[in-house]
């Protein structure tokens, strides 16, 4: 499996880089090359503050790329102008990668331009599963948020077929997963969406146990979706939350959803979004 790792070269996320947590979780999940991505926007005529080239600026990939190949990844660096979300994508694509990676800092996007422009961009657009990972502020003496990226997965769904593609990538997971919970949620005031939906979260529970060897917990809410999925991450523990996303519009914009746009936004647990396989090359 090969990921697209896209850094803007901070030090928060070359710390988040350079934690266990990182490298033994993708390396469990069969996670062997790794192409790290830095994209100077355009609007950035002079490159970044003491990088006056593409050569200073390949450079700056030597630590980051030197940590993953000291944990036994292949590791490939790129360096390109341009939109950021658009180049990122763009190399996920032609290098027919099985994921993307993005490190965000926290839930304000005034305080990282990743989740306020590029993740969130990337989220939109990509048609390659996407996990965006939380690095810790400032004042935190841990480097990411939440360790052991894919030890407890949360998956809420609403049993439609985004979010069963969504669900169908977990065995992906499993030399790194030993918890799931599955989550659907039943708006506050309104026609049941879906009838007996403890059941069929019971019959997702035993997939779950079948192709992961693992039990599942099963939750039934009524409320906000939202509020429900930041309220269940918390009460089980989760470090990173599974969700289908809808696909592509005819203006090629990935129809995110508010469900899990929020989620991405609002939420401090890592992210794991899986897009519709039809809009891949």
């Amino acid at each position: 499996m090969r990921i697209v790792f896209a850094t803007d070269l901070s030090d928060a996320n070359e710390a988040a880089i350079r934690s266990r947590t990182c490298l033994d979780c993708l390396g469990n999940i069969g996670i062997t090359e790794v192409h790290l991505v830095t994209v100077v926007p355009d609007t950035v005529s002079s490159g970044l503050p003491g990088m006056d080239t593409a050569k200073d600026i390949r450079k700056s990939l030597d630590s980051p790329r030197k940590v993953f190949e000291s944990a036994g990844f292949n590791v490939e660096t790129h360096v390109a102008r341009g939109t950021p979300h658009r180049r990122i994508n763009g190399f996920a694509d032609r290098l027919d990668a099985d994921m993307i990676v993005i490190g965000s800092r926290g839930r304000s996007p005034l305080e990282n331009r990743f989740i306020g422009s590029t993740a969130r961009n990337v989220s939109r657009t990509a048609t390659r599963p996407l996990l965006v990972e939380r690095i810790a502020p400032p004042d935190s003496e841990k480097a990411v948020v939440k360790e052991h990226l894919f030890q407890h997965v949360l998956f809420p769904t609403d049993f439609s077929e985004n979010a069963r593609e969504a669900f169908d990538f977990l065995p992906m997971l499993k030399g790194a997963t030993q918890s799931v919970d599955l989550l659907h949620v039943q708006k506050e005031n309104a026609p049941a969406a879906v009838d007996d939906p403890e059941s069929r979260l019971n019959a997702l529970a035993d997939e779950v146990e079948e192709k992961l060897g693992i039990e599942a917990g099963v939750n039934v809410r009524e409320g906000n979706p939202v509020e429900e999925i930041l309220a269940e991450e918390t009460r089980v523990g989760a470090t990173t939350t599974l969700l289908g996303t809808r696909g592509r519009s005819r203006l090629r914009r990935l129809l995110l959803g508010s469900t899990s746009e929020s989620v991405v936004a609002r939420g401090n647990n890592n992210v794991l979004l899986v897009p519709p396989s039809g809009g891949r090359r």
